[in-house]
């Protein structure tokens, strides 16, 4: 894991107080941001597939997956989306307002589909495609009213044939253990906050610094675009 330490006067931090509070008391009508999980999760994702293209090259032309694996495969798309796992997720939010603890399900659904198939690495070729599957199956068990499968389908970028068939291998792959009840929750929630305060605090920190820029960017010039338009009226 890479750390700064020149990083800490500067960067712009998350803290575990910050994310919890997120996680638990997150209002849109108060909050016109992203949920912080999303930069959060994202980091930790984007660590594990750089971690998995080490170990994949070291394995390279050895036969390690097990016949039972190739089922999981089913995730790999030809060629890799030319988009971040940061922009994925804040697109699936943008367009389905999931909330933080979607989110959270979402990644114990990833924690669990990985450790029933062993010979499973999250990738950037299988990544989006198992992020809108899981985050559209968390959707359904923690929501009360959810989007069809046709929506997410074409939120997450793909045909709603598609998602159908990944929803039913991951429901598969994973055995249908989809319940989380409160411990298992609250154990990833402080997963996350030691992300947060450990492992991932300069890549979290570095990405919502170049969010906050283009954020202020993007400000600075609708207000610019908003005085030009009173000008003109």
């Amino acid at each position: 894991m890479a750390t700064s330490s020149s990083s800490s006067s500067s960067s712009i931090a998350i803290s575990p107080r910050k994310l919890r509070s997120d996680l638990y008391s997150y209002s849109y009508k108060n909050d016109g941001n992203n949920p912080l999980v999303i930069t959060v999760l994202a980091s930790l994702i984007e660590r594990t597939m750089v971690r998995n293209e080490r170990i994949d090259a070291k394995n390279c032309g050895r036969r390690t997956l097990r016949q039972r694996d190739f089922r999981s495969k089913v995730f790999d798309c030809r060629e890799a989306p030319d988009m971040t796992v940061q922009c994925y997720l804040e697109r699936i939010f943008r367009y389905t307002k999931a909330g933080p603890s979607v989110y959270v399900v979402a990644y114990v659904y990833i924690e669990r589909f990985c450790e029933a198939n062993p010979g499973f690495r999250i990738t950037a070729r299988n990544v989006h495609r198992l992020l809108i599957t899981t985050m559209m199956v968390a959707s359904k068990y923690v929501e009360d009213m959810n989007y069809r499968n046709s929506y997410f389908a074409r939120v997450g970028g793909l045909t709603t044939k598609e998602l159908n068939k990944l929803e039913v291998e991951l429901l598969f792959l994973m055995g249908f253990k989809l319940h989380v009840n409160v411990s298992v929750f609250e154990s990833y929630c402080s997963h996350l906050e030691r992300e947060v305060s450990i492992g991932g605090g300069y890549h979290i920190e570095r990405t919502i610094r170049c969010a906050e820029e283009i954020k202020s960017r993007q400000s600075e010039a609708q207000r610019i675009y908003n005085q030009i338009t009173r000008i003109l009226l």
